[in-house]
């Protein structure tokens, strides 16, 4: 039983990975290779086009991308943590109620905030900015920090925010000195997530970025699929380069991750 339980483990591992393979594989091969029926499963006269195409006219949308993933998880830890402590620990008045909105905010469907940003952006000014798209992503990634963070904050031990008061600590250094440190598998967690909604975000980008002159990766992919719909090597070689951050990001910190997203779920 246990064999089988493993082989369809297996298979539907399989079945999921195969698109990420066949990406790789494709953007490996030759244009004149992908009209071949059957299709070649391994590209064994393989090409670099591809990747030198991503090199020439992807780079600065990688590095959009990078500095809006980074400015999104720089926003929402400035935002969230001060936030989830105060809920968990200070319990301010309409706290609960807060939480329920927080709850609520990320029930919104997003193609319906990018509308509302729209307007408001363009009232501002800062329509077609990469501050603009920070602030946007950030919108999706705050409360799910808050929440994370409240419920791992919830779970300190008051002993020792006690033992910081009695020191002298205040309020703002207990938060930095003994809170942070503490909630450092949370933070983790909720950066994580809010680099990646930012990275991989399209909505936003294609609504509140289009005439913009610093552009997103997810933007950059979708323009260059509607002016070289042919060049599938290349497109391919895009979508294998915009992935490896984020990969690299989830297998170095998926033990923080996995230790993040079950605080608070646990009571001793």
């Amino acid at each position: 039983m246990r064999r089988l339980k493993t082989a369809i483990g297996l298979v539907l591992t399989a079945v999921m990975l195969f698109p990420v393979y066949w990406m790789v594989n494709v953007s490996f091969t030759r244009d004149q290779d992908m009209r071949k029926s059957p299709p070649n499963w391994f590209p064994a006269d393989g090409t670099l086009d591809g990747y030198r195409a991503v090199l020439d006219h992807q780079l600065p949308y990688l590095g959009v991308s990078l500095v809006i993933g980074l400015g999104t998880v720089a926003l929402t830890l400035v935002l969230a943590a001060p936030a989830a402590y105060s809920l968990a620990k200070l319990r301010p008045r309409g706290g609960g109620a807060l939480s329920f909105v927080l709850l609520v905010a990320q029930m919104i469907p997003g193609i319906i905030m990018a509308m509302g940003f729209y307007a408001v952006f363009l009232s501002t000014g800062v329509l077609n900015t990469v501050p603009g798209l920070i602030v946007a992503d950030s919108t999706l990634a705050v409360p799910f920090a808050v929440l994370v963070l409240t419920a791992f904050m919830s779970a300190i031990p008051e002993e020792l925010l006690q033992a910081a008061r009695t020191d002298g600590a205040g309020a703002v250094r207990t938060f930095v000195s003994i809170v942070l440190p503490v909630s450092r598998n949370a933070v983790i967690t909720v950066s994580l997530f809010a680099f990646l909604w930012a990275w991989s975000d399209f909505i936003f980008a294609s609504t509140l970025d289009q005439g913009g002159d610093h552009q997103p990766i997810t933007l950059g992919i979708y323009h260059y699929i509607g002016n070289n719909n042919q060049e599938w090597n290349a497109i391919m070689a895009t979508a294998v380069i915009a992935s490896i951050p984020a990969t690299i990001l989830l297998v170095v910190a998926q033990r923080f991750v996995a230790a993040g997203v079950t605080a608070g779920a646990v009571k001793d």
